[in-house]
């Protein structure tokens, strides 16, 4: 690690690290959609590719996770840019929540 500078631990050093660990906290939520025995396989690739911008291979490889492992986490983002997109999921009957 020897750059031929002295290393002096210094606020800008701190800073800069503690940005790098904002960037990554910001973007270390999930979107999370749950199985149910209520809405078809048409609705939940609709929904993901209107709600979340999904291509619709996509949305269907999603809809096929969450029918057989119970949920899929089928976005990733900050808290604030996915609870939009959560909250129009729920309002379509389709149950989602947010991880990290």
């Amino acid at each position: 690690m020897n750059s031929g500078q002295e290393f002096r631990p210094g606020i800008q050093w701190q800073t800069e690290e503690r940005e790098d660990v904002a960037i990554i906290e910001e973007a270390s939520h999930n979107l999370i959609v749950w199985n149910d025995d209520v809405n078809t396989f048409d609705w939940v690739i609709e929904s993901l590719v209107d709600v979340c911008g999904h291509e619709s291979m996509q949305a269907e490889q999603c809809a096929l996770i969450i029918h057989h492992k119970g949920k899929c986490g089928v976005k990733k983002g900050s808290f604030d840019d996915l609870r939009p997109q959560a909250e129009q999921l729920i309002d379509r009957g389709i149950q989602a929540t947010i991880d990290y």
